[in-house]
């Protein structure tokens, strides 16, 4: 009976606690905040299983020089204020998400990631992370050929190299700006 009588009191406290905590404002909600307990390892779980479940098995896309040539004019335009581009310094975009974007073309990280699970998450976005999922804005084509370029990132000829190391011109004013100025 007190078995019991703790089973239903766990069920009851526990939600109730955490609910608590969510709207007293104690769970941390900033960019800037540390995460939660269990955030990262809950998250980073979830993901996986979800890769595993839903990743595509094979890439219909090669990771020849066109494809990969176009995947970096691909990345500048939609990944690089968020993840870089080698040898730049660090976007401000970048540098106030919560958690960081991985620098995708420098290192470890995604290198070592297959083109199909690199595509899944370009095509899906991943959730409290800033990564929106880009099967609205981009062809499939695209995305393989992104996700190719990040997957051979460590192994690129020097022309690919060479689109992703020019620097990126400086933004466009709003256009509200840009008539008050000519005004």
């Amino acid at each position: 009976m007190k078995f019991i009588a703790g089973f239903i009191l766990g069920l009851v406290v526990v939600p109730l606690v955490v609910y608590l905590y969510f709207i007293s404002g104690a769970a941390p909600v900033a960019a800037s905040a540390q995460p939660m307990p269990f955030e990262k390892m809950l998250a980073r779980k979830a993901l996986h299983a979800r890769l595993e479940k839903e990743m595509p098995k094979s890439a219909p896309v090669n990771a020849d020089e066109a494809n990969l040539e176009a995947g970096a004019r691909i990345y500048r335009e939609n990944c690089a204020v968020c993840h870089g581009l080698p040898g730049q310094p660090e976007t401000a975009i970048s540098r106030g998400m919560f958690p960081r974007p991985p620098a995708l073309l420098e290192g470890k990280g995604v290198t070592d990631d297959s083109p199909e699970e690199t595509y899944w998450k370009v095509a899906n976005g991943i959730r409290m992370t800033g990564m929106p999922g880009f099967d609205q804005r981009l062809t499939s084509t695209q995305m393989w050929q992104v996700s190719q370029l990040a997957a051979n990132a460590n192994k690129l000829s020097t022309a690919v190299r060479a689109l992703l190391q020019a620097p990126m011109p400086p933004p466009n004013p709003p256009a509200s700006t840009a008539n008050a100025a000519g005004q």
